[in-house]
């Protein structure tokens, strides 16, 4: 799976996401809907303006007996008199018996107006189009042509407003608007994925309990939950349940297929020990074998029947002390030491298949050990990825050849047949090492001899 699609695998991850794009989209659609709506109202306010302007200024101003224009317009605003504020009119003859020129105080050039093929009048004798101001400013012109007196006395009144003016509150109402939008935006999604993640607490809150489960440290989801978690809580519990019962019916079957075999074994060993001799020997020895045989088959059908269910735990140290104390006082000849972690280490599993482990492992070392037998536990509490521990058991013996170190684990296999035994040890311990998904492996010890290193996983404290 690519990084890209890795945290789409997360519920809280995509619900944040879509949440956020979809208010992303949003906030885009408003300010786009606002600054489109502030634009329309402002333009439209703007050549009001200039619309009322443009009559008050047709109002104020005529013309003398002599032809000529005259009137002292005051349109209310102090713009039009403060020089290239962008802010103009102007009222020019067009008639030949109308003569002079009219102009606010603001209009220290000339502007010329465009020619009426150019932009024509409408049928009320008015138009409107933009030009540059003298201050270099892009101003919007209205323009009218009025009759003043009579039939033929006609002048041009203008109206010029800085529309630059216009653009640059468009502007700054519209960098406003954004960081507004974005402020209440990010606070939105802030807020939005803190509820989500709120709510899915509880979801947290049972994968938290399961791990718990998993590790051992718990048997059953406890907690009060939402009603919608619940039902999902109470059915986890139920199968729970369910597991714990196959597991006991599964021991319980185990146990008694035992007990059946446990007789007919006997028998056979006694009916050997009555024969004697060589065939006697034989028999006993394969019914022995047998024995062995079942007991390992059944360990694996019980482990078997737990795997996959409820994570026992046992501590490491209590059950590795117990064994060495015992190993050492049955063979008083080798010296055997153990050496442990200072961190408490605790078995993902059940304490007689760990027994098991350890001490088909010494019994390996103590029989071909000449002097010392060494028993050391690694583990890393940090080491949260694999959380494992390694117990490595190494001897002083003569060891195991590179090229036959592979055979050693094999079922029934023997390398050496001058010493007793049915060559299931290594083999027993590498099979329950795979069922608990650990690992084996057979090296040259610091002490000359054997090194078995077996690797286990670890409980969650």
């Amino acid at each position: 799976m690519s990084t890209l699609k890795k945290p789409f695998r997360y519920l809280a991850f995509r619900v944040v996401a879509f949440s956020t794009l979809w208010a992303v989209l949003a906030l885009v659609v408003i300010a786009t809907i606002i600054s489109a709506l502030f634009r329309q109202a402002s333009e439209r306010g703007f050549e009001s303006l200039l619309t009322a302007h443009l009559f008050n200024l047709i109002s104020s101003v005529g013309v003398d007996e002599s032809g000529r224009l005259s009137g002292a317009p005051n349109l209310g605003d102090l713009r039009f008199t403060i020089p290239q504020s962008g802010w103009y009119w102007a009222v020019e003859p067009v008639s030949d018996d109308v003569n002079g020129r009219l102009m606010s105080l603001s209009l220290l050039g000339n502007l010329p107006s465009p020619s009426t093929d150019e932009i024509p009048f409408n049928s009320e004798f008015q138009r409107s189009y933009m030009a540059n101001g003298l201050a270099g400013e892009t101003i919007e012109v209205f323009e009218s042509e009025f009759v003043l007196a009579g039939d033929s006395s006609i002048a041009r009144f203008r109206v010029m407003g800085n529309r630059s003016e216009l653009e640059a509150d468009i502007a700054a109402f519209e960098r406003q608007l954004y960081i507004a939008l974005t402020v209440f935006g990010l606070g939105m999604i802030a807020i939005n994925a803190i509820a989500i993640l709120a709510g899915l607490t509880p979801l947290r809150r049972v994968r938290e309990a399961l791990a718990e489960i998993r590790g051992g440290a718990a048997q059953r989801l406890d907690g009060a939950f939402p009603a919608e978690i619940a039902p999902l809580a109470d059915e986890t519990n139920a199968l729970i349940e369910n597991n714990r019962r196959i597991v006991e019916r599964s021991r319980t079957q185990v146990g008694n297929l035992a007990h059946s075999l446990k007789t007919p074994l006997a028998v056979l060993t006694n009916e050997a020990r009555a024969i004697g001799g060589r065939k006697g020997d034989l028999i006993a020895e394969q019914a022995g074998a047998m024995q062995q045989q079942v007991e390992h088959y059944l360990q694996r059908a019980r482990m078997a029947a737990q795997r996959d269910t409820i994570v026992f735990r046992t501590p490491v140290q209590q059950v590795l002390e117990r064994m060495v104390r015992v190993i050492a006082k049955l063979n008083p000849r080798v010296d055997l030491s153990l050496q442990m972690p200072d961190q408490e280490i605790t078995f993902a599993g059940e304490q007689e298949d760990l027994e098991e482990i350890a001490g088909n492992l010494l019994e390996n070392a103590m029989k071909w050990a000449r002097e010392q037998v060494s028993v050391t536990v690694h583990g890393d509490a940090t080491d949260d990825a694999r959380r494992s521990f390694t117990l490595f058991v190494d001897d002083d013996g003569p060891g195991i050849a590179e090229e036959d170190r592979r055979d050693a684990l094999v079922r029934g296999r023997r390398l050496d047949e001058t010493k007793p035994g049915t060559g299931l040890g290594l083999s027993i311990v590498a099979d329950l090492v795979k069922e608990y998904g650990g690992d084996i492996a057979l090296s040259r010890s610091p002490l000359g001899g054997l090194r078995a290193a077996v690797t286990l996983k670890r409980a969650q404290q």
